[in-house]
């Protein structure tokens, strides 16, 4: 297993992270903010171009979007008929955006002095920043574009209504038709999309929801919330619950869960798993969090892992080779092999705060470089972007290649020596 692996940071924003969503094969949206009181922290979108230049990952800023007093707490990327939706809760509602896609010059984007309408704003770049520029275009005339975005505010409706009213989580089919919400009220609504129409409630949980995820299929929709029960739906019925299931800990201790997840299985069309992250009930002593993996037709605990702190974010890659766990207290992050939850991957104290969100890197877990195995985002608190990578087997670190090859060189110099050639 690789350990403290952590390819840096790419990424600092103004404001805390709460929310991380892949936009195309190569940018990424963060979101988040300082909330409606008068903090001077702001609250919105920024959208950021990866890639590699043959030795790490790079993150250039595209744009950058502010939602006035209303934080972003949580958010849903989709594509649908070749236009990105962007489903966002702002307190009690989901607002609905239209991520239009826009080919600009290059060395516009790199002055800084693209501004697009509707409160779009790239961040400026300094003098000295633009005299290098300059100075790169003046040995290349060649007229490059570039992907830009303008997100444009749609429709809004309200998800949730409870005496607070908050929503927690979003999330949008891969199909691009359902929407399903949850909030503080405990009821998980569907809706169609992107008309955002009420089509039904689902009623089970006795307190707010956590989390929700839609099987690749699309015919199952997982929840779970703070009364400790996992809740399998059909997504075409209101009726009751395919399946109730509560965390199974080996030792006996009460656990709530935290995420859910569901994830193909590698090389079977059509068939996929399931995977949730659960923290203890009571706050006391060393917290142990679980990685589970479950049988989302029959309900089957398969595998259960412990890890040595409470956990805050999961995410299983879209071909469901690898699953990516973010800690609560350490600001760690972990991968595992989805099929047997074996840690291959140790990032420790990857951010100074709890992972807030974590998200695979290219289409179908393809990473952006050949080097790489895998490559998962991870996002926080902390206002940081952070990549990390996991090798290809085999694959040897550059300083220990160079120290076999002295290595080598040394030995094949003793042994001439003692010969006397």
């Amino acid at each position: 297993m690789s350990r403290n692996r952590c390819d840096g940071l790419l990424a600092k924003v103004d404001f805390p992270l709460y929310t991380l969503q892949t936009l195309t094969n190569r940018h990424v949206l963060v979101a988040g903010g300082g909330g409606a009181s008068n903090t001077g922290v702001a609250n919105g979108f920024e959208i950021f171009e990866l890639s590699h230049n043959g030795t790490r990952f790079v993150a250039e800023e595209v744009m950058r979007y502010e939602t006035g007093p209303n934080v972003v707490m949580t958010c849903s990327v989709q594509n649908v008929q070749n236009r990105i939706y962007l489903a966002a809760g702002q307190e009690s509602h989901c607002q609905l955006y239209k991520v239009n896609v826009k080919m600009v010059d290059a060395a516009e984007m790199r002055r800084g002095s693209f501004r697009a309408e509707n409160g779009l704003v790239r961040r400026r770049r300094t003098i000295s920043e633009n005299d290098n520029i300059s100075k790169m275009e003046s040995h290349n005339h060649t007229t490059d574009k570039r992907m830009s975005f303008e997100i444009r505010p749609c429709d809004s409706v309200q998800t949730d209504f409870g005496t607070d009213p908050l929503q927690r989580v979003v999330t949008i089919s891969h199909d691009g038709k359902l929407m399903a919400t949850g909030g503080v009220d405990g009821k998980v609504r569907v809706w169609s999309f992107p008309k955002m129409q009420l089509l039904f409630e689902l009623q089970g949980h006795a307190k707010e929801l956590d989390d929700l995820d839609f099987s690749p299929c699309d015919s199952r929709l997982v929840s779970i919330a703070k009364d400790g029960q996992a809740l399998v739906w059909d997504t075409k019925t209101k009726k009751p619950p395919l399946l109730s299931l509560t965390c199974q800990p080996p030792n006996g201790t009460k656990y709530l869960f935290r995420r859910c997840k569901f994830g193909d299985v590698e090389d079977r069309k059509g068939q996929y798993r399931m995977f949730t992250i659960a923290n203890p009930l009571a706050r006391s002593g060393k917290q142990k969090g679980l990685v589970q993996l479950w049988e989302p037709k029959t309900g089957e605990l398969r595998k259960t892992v412990m890890v040595m702190e409470s956990l805050s974010a999961l995410a299983v890659r879209d071909d469901g080779r690898f699953v990516g766990v973010g800690t609560m207290f350490s600001g760690s992050v972990d991968i595992y092999i989805a099929f047997s939850l074996q840690r291959v991957l140790h990032v420790s104290g990857a951010h100074g705060m709890f992972v807030t969100g974590l998200q695979w890197v290219g289409a179908r877990g393809a990473p952006l470089t050949a080097r790489s195995e895998a490559a998962l985002l991870s996002i926080s608190v902390d206002n940081r972007l952070v990549v990390h990578t996991l090798p290809c087997p085999g694959t040897v670190p550059v300083w220990v290649a160079i120290l076999l090859i002295v290595f080598v060189l040394f030995c094949t110099f003793c042994l001439c020596s003692y010969l006397g050639i």
